[in-house]
């Protein structure tokens, strides 16, 4: 096959996927070696990227896709209806930072470093598409391992996860501070909430309350629970 042809075959390749295309695969397809394949990608790559064209291809981890040019963005959103383009909070940006320089990382992992529950973040992350599961973690309950994807690398412009830049360890500590901070937050709520329970209750209650009751008990004290029942409510979470 020609080298041109090669090039016309890698296009329509990386057009009709719509994805990642592996330079193995690349190689399969075209019946050359992978290293072959990558060569031939990484030039049309640098020569499309001089050229005024819509389209480009980059790299993301020995793969090769085929996507739009971000300058043309504006015109793209433009021409689509209802753009849903998911905005991460800033919750969710600390969580994927901490996956993407800490992967592979269980789920504790994240919890630990953060110091707040990160179920719904890195729920959410796995919908974007920006991390996903990796496997399971050799050890005691075999919990999930998370890492980012390639939709993570093109998204934030980066060939692998080795070329992100060193975090500052004054940034690392900003992220505790404020995953500290929204812990805090949480626990000030909860205790103002049982603040304002008690400034509510009816006066008159607490007027009758510790007056005997026609069985000679007290209607303010709480009834003695027998140690079997007490164990049996223990263990349904009551």
């Amino acid at each position: 096959m020609e080298y041109a042809e090669l090039e016309a075959a890698v296009e329509a390749i990386l057009f009709a996927s719509g994805r990642a295309v592996s330079e193995e695969d690349l190689g399969r397809a075209l019946g050359i070696s992978k290293e072959e394949a990558g060569s031939v990608a990484a030039s049309m790559a640098a020569r499309w990227a001089d050229e005024p064209r819509g389209t480009e291809i980059i790299e993301l981890e020995g793969s090769w896709q085929m996507c739009t040019k971000k300058e043309y963005y504006p015109q793209l959103i433009t021409l689509e209806l209802n753009p849903k383009t998911p905005r991460l909070t800033d919750v969710q940006m600390e969580t994927l930072s901490v996956i993407a320089y800490k992967q592979p990382v269980t789920k504790a992992e994240i919890e630990r470093i953060r110091g707040v529950n990160s179920d719904h973040a890195v729920n959410k992350l796995i919908e974007y598409h920006l991390v996903t599961e990796l496997g399971r973690a050799k050890q005691p309950g075999r919990p999930i391992l998370f890492g980012t994807t390639q939709d993570f690398l093109r998204v934030f412009g980066v060939k692998s996860s080795e070329d992100l830049p060193e975090i500052s360890p004054v940034k690392v500590a900003d992220f505790r501070a404020e995953a500290e901070s929204e812990a805090g937050a949480g626990r000030d709520d909860g205790r103002e909430a049982a603040e304002s329970s008690d400034e509510h209750l009816d006066p008159e209650a607490n007027e009758h309350a510790g007056t005997p009751d026609m069985d000679g008990s007290e209607s303010g004290a709480l009834p003695e629970i027998d140690r079997g029942e007490q164990d049996h409510m223990d263990t349904i979470g009551i």
